[in-house]
């Protein structure tokens, strides 16, 4: 592992993402940053869970999705990301063209990734049927990371395992609480 100040990589992570750089080409460079965006501030997955609220058949998917996403926000955004500070990967180099606009919040874990895994694991839990291509667009968001030179393989990895950990949890949250009240 290097370790430079609070700069900590494995090398093969800067291996990684140095092949991620090799295999730019003008319809990734274009494709990418689009499905990058779909995590950024989860806006999209607000929005999905947002709509899940809103109708009445799905409103228990819903509050899993919501719940979901508050205990991994909770995590990644408030315990780990200042607990652990650790440095992009694009501020380690900066020459490094970047698609995206820096970052100006810590690198470990990737927020996309846990956003995004958080409410497809929860959607999935209920119905796999949307579940599974909402697993598959939370892939590409949390790859779209490395790819465009923002996070750790690393970063990504950890994000990816507490969004599911969330979304798993969160169907138990909701079974335990619909018990108990018969609310949905």
């Amino acid at each position: 592992m290097e370790n430079i100040g609070n700069v900590f990589y494995f090398q093969w992570e800067l291996d990684f993402l140095h092949w991620f750089q090799s295999i730019h080409n003008d319809v990734l460079d274009f494709i990418v940053p689009k499905i990058t965006m779909l995590g950024d501030a989860g806006w999209f997955w607000i929005a999905v869970t947002l709509l899940l609220l809103i109708l009445p058949f799905n409103r228990k998917l819903g509050v899993q999705s919501a719940t979901a996403l508050v205990i991994t926000a909770i995590i990644c955004n408030l315990i780990l990301k200042p607990g652990i500070m650790r440095c992009r990967p694009c501020w380690l180099e900066p020459d490094i063209q970047l698609l995206v606009k820096i970052p100006h919040d810590y690198s470990f874990p990737s927020g996309h990734s846990n956003a995004s895994f958080a409410v497809a694991t929860a959607i999935f839990t209920r119905n796999k049927k949307l579940g599974i291509p909402a697993l598959l667009l939370a892939s590409l968001i949390a790859i779209s990371r490395m790819y465009v030179f923002v996070h750790w393989p690393t970063d990504v990895l950890v994000g990816t395992l507490v969004g599911i950990s969330g979304g798993i949890a969160s169907y138990f949250i909701v079974e335990r609480f619909n018990k108990k009240s018969n609310t949905f």
